[in-house]
């Protein structure tokens, strides 16, 4: 197809010389090619919606999922550390393997990224509603979890490698690609208000059981405090929150299959033009090299590894910083919800904000924006309405961390195809080790801090904790994440990529665009004439 449309320009170009009119069919053809390059808002809209998936069911296990082990499944602080270390490292080992495969993935007639999406979505599903699901076994659920917790993992990375990559091949047109990103962030953090939603409301509307502590019933008799201790606070059954959790998984994993039909129906993905000529396989390890190489992109990951690292912690330690510090075991689902809509309602105003003042500029305001707010809600005494306060105060840094990394990669895959012009079809390598990095990282992060609450003495279901427990946590949603947010911002400053450079690197890349495509039309003219 592609072919046969050179030559009939060839054709037109040709006899529009014949009759003394070459320079208006050259102009026309450059024409209908720019405005072939706009891509409509409904293109935008079921691209972004492909972006849903990975935050709903990731928002579901980042919030829930250490307090559904420790609480629900009734696993041990240290095995459920041990799952959620396993399962985030081999999150982050199957992000280069995927990114490795598509590169010696051949173009097929629905693309290169779009068979990966389509394929892996309904296995994705199963696992995902298999972690969510308690066995009725005495042993072996630890293993239960890490199975289908690594196998979620996996089939979830070959969906959103692809699709992360996706970004470079609906346009080639940067302005595009941005409003594309900033589509596709809004979807992605209200793919965050559904999971947090979705699950919270549901998983909320029981009462989890819990024990109480013999330290706060008394000690004077022993007996009746250990038959205290046996019972269950009154309301609801652990059979109830097992089934509600299982309902949320069941309503998400639909949402993940209607999201995935949406993308595969409403996107094409295009090849760059100067790829049409080959299809022969990248080759891997040399790409890694290059990339690895490119200071740009090593400067950008290593500022946005601390300062997502910082989000991580706050995400995976506030559902228990809530119902156990703060004390509110009825409303955290909703204080959640509170901070995913408040990052929600804000993309739109750090979209205009990047474009305004620049990209660097919006990491350091919109990032920073989060420290006042995580040290106000441990220093000041427990209020439900100072903490709503804090929570959209909150939302809004979140907003920023969410837009900015995906905005600010495709300026660096722009700048190495300048530095490596002969060198494509990387763009996987880019995205899949950026989110190698920041889950392995991630990973290790949960891990500890789950470990810190047992060394702490947490309690299984548990009424109440020690002041060991809420101290930890305190530090984890707090003290540490605020550390991390300023040694990341401090990185920044290392990063090239100013909004001068950028602009340069686009003019750059449109002269050599123009330069192949001119080319390439000389050639069907040629072409034309000779036939």
């Amino acid at each position: 197809m592609a072919r046969g449309g050179g030559a009939e320009r060839g054709a037109a170009a040709a006899a529009a010389a014949a009759a003394g009119l070459l320079p208006p069919s050259r102009r026309q053809p450059r024409r209908r090619k720019e405005s072939r390059e706009k891509l409509s808002v409904c293109s935008k809209l079921c691209y972004a919606v492909g972006g849903a998936p990975y935050q709903t069911t990731g928002c579901a296990l980042g919030f829930f999922l250490q307090i559904y082990l420790l609480d629900v499944a009734q696993l041990d602080p240290f095995y459920a550390s041990i799952i959620l270390f396993v399962g985030r490292a081999w999150d982050a080992i199957t992000d280069p393997m995927v990114g490795f495969f598509i590169s010696k993935t051949p173009w097929t007639r629905f693309g290169r990224l779009m068979p990966w999406i389509i394929f892996s979505t309904p296995f994705a599903v199963i696992s995902y509603f298999l972690v969510w699901f308690v066995p009725d076994i005495s042993r072996g659920q630890v293993l239960w979890y890490l199975i289908f917790y690594c196998m979620f993992q996996t089939l979830v990375t070959c969906f959103h490698v692809p699709y992360s990559a996706l970004t470079m091949f609906i346009s080639r047109e940067q302005s595009e690609r941005d409003s594309a990103t900033a589509y596709r962030m809004t979807v992605e953090v209200l793919g965050t208000v559904l999971g947090t939603a979705i699950q919270g409301q549901i998983v909320g509307k029981v009462d989890t059981p819990c024990i109480q502590s013999p330290v706060f019933i008394g000690e004077t008799n022993s007996s009746v405090a250990m038959e205290e201790v046996n019972m269950t606070h009154d309301t609801g059954s652990l059979t109830d929150t097992k089934n509600a959790y299982m309902i949320a998984a069941g309503v998400i994993g639909g949402l993940y299959i209607l999201c995935a039909v949406i993308l595969s129906v409403g996107v094409r993905e295009k090849r760059e033009a100067s790829e049409l000529q080959s299809d022969e396989p990248v080759s891997f390890f040399r790409g890694l090299k290059l990339v690895m190489n490119h200071g740009a992109y090593i400067k950008l990951i290593a500022g946005f590894l601390f300062t997502s690292l910082a989000f991580m912690l706050l995400e995976g330690n506030f559902a228990l910083f809530c119902t156990y510090t703060l004390g509110f075991r009825n409303e955290f689902q909703n204080i959640l919800l509170a901070i995913m809509l408040s990052a929600t309602l804000t993309i739109p105003l750090w979209q205009w904000f990047l474009t305004r003042f620049g990209k660097k500029t919006a990491v350091y305001v919109g990032i920073s924006s989060a420290i006042p707010f995580l040290i106000m809600v441990v220093v000041l005494d427990s209020n439900l309405i100072v903490t709503y306060v804090v929570a959209i105060a909150a939302g809004i840094s979140v907003a920023a961390a969410f837009l900015l990394p995906w905005s600010m990669l495709p300026d660096v895959i722009d700048d190495f195809k300048l530095q490596h012009p002969d060198s494509r079809g990387h763009e996987a390598i880019f995205f899949s080790f950026y989110v190698f990095f920041t889950k392995f990282t991630s990973g290790v992060s949960l891990g500890i801090s789950t470990l810190s609450l047992d060394f702490a003495g947490y309690q299984t279901r548990g009424c109440s904790q020690p002041i060991e427990v809420n101290f930890t946590l305190k530090m984890l949603v707090s003290a540490v994440p605020v550390g991390l947010i300023l040694l990341g911002l401090l990185l920044f400053k290392l990063y090239p990529i100013d909004e001068e450079k950028r602009r340069k690197n686009k003019k750059a890349l449109q002269d050599l665009r123009e330069e192949s495509n001119s080319s390439s039309e000389s050639d069907n003219t040629e072409l034309a004439s000779i036939v």
